[in-house]
């Protein structure tokens, strides 16, 4: 049974997803300032932590800068919406995620089997390999290929459909693409996703014949595991 930790000192919130967490068959501690999270973390050996950034005592970006000097445990952010500058810092720091509040239970129940994932094969080499149908993506080498055929990709190219995978079945909002990639502070058009997301099908699904890259109207993209 994997072990997760929450940091957070919203009562009611951390309640809410420590159920829900529960219910997924999860074990589950609670932590409601950073140095009683931290005391926590050193006590014990977690799988995954859920991390506020605004915490009492200890703010959340101290509590994971000594976190990533002892440990490169998954740490999932728990930022407020608008809290641009504290999303760069704590990825900056060593983060391996975030999600806005308000957010869904299941985008953040999908964002910690990703993050379990890759604690799991952390030091596997396969890990460096990504795939979805007939395509395989090397972020090491960073070379894609489909049907052992190499497709070039400009550096933007790559590192989309890199995020896409990582992130295999949970749909991405524009902005969060725009964000990863693109960077917080990058001012260009808007639409620049799409026209990517066009430069990636034309180079690896029209000369293949694959459908990788769902549009989800409205929202944004996904790459969904083949049913």
């Amino acid at each position: 049974m994997e072990k997760i930790l929450i940091i957070e000192d919203e009562e009611k919130l951390a309640r809410f997803i420590e159920l829900e967490l529960e219910h997924e068959g999860y074990e589950v501690f609670k932590a409601v300032d950073g140095r009683e999270g931290l005391a926590l973390f050193e006590a014990s050996s977690f799988d995954l932590i859920l991390l506020d950034i605004m915490l009492p005592a200890l703010n959340g970006i101290e509590v994971l800068r000594r976190i990533r000097q002892a440990s490169d445990i998954p740490v999932i952010l728990l930022t407020a919406r608008d809290a641009v500058v504290d999303k760069v810092t704590g990825l900056d720091g060593g983060a391996d995620d975030y999600i806005t509040k308000p957010f869904a239970i299941e985008e953040l129940l999908a964002r910690i089997r990703v993050g379990l994932r890759k604690n799991i094969s952390n030091n596997d080499k396969a890990n460096n390999i990504l795939d979805a149908d007939r395509l395989r993506l090397n972020s090491a080498s960073r070379e894609v290929k489909v049907d052992g055929q190499l497709v070039e990709l400009t550096r933007k190219e790559f590192d989309l459909l890199e995020f896409l995978l990582q992130n295999k079945n949970i749909v991405m909002e524009r902005t969060t693409l725009l964000d990863r990639i693109w960077g917080f502070d990058y001012v260009g058009e808007t639409n620049s996703v799409d026209v990517y997301v066009r430069y990636l099908r034309s180079k690896l699904e029209e000369p293949f014949g694959l459908n990788l890259i769902k549009t989800v109207r409205g929202v944004g993209y996904v790459i969904r595991d083949e049913e």
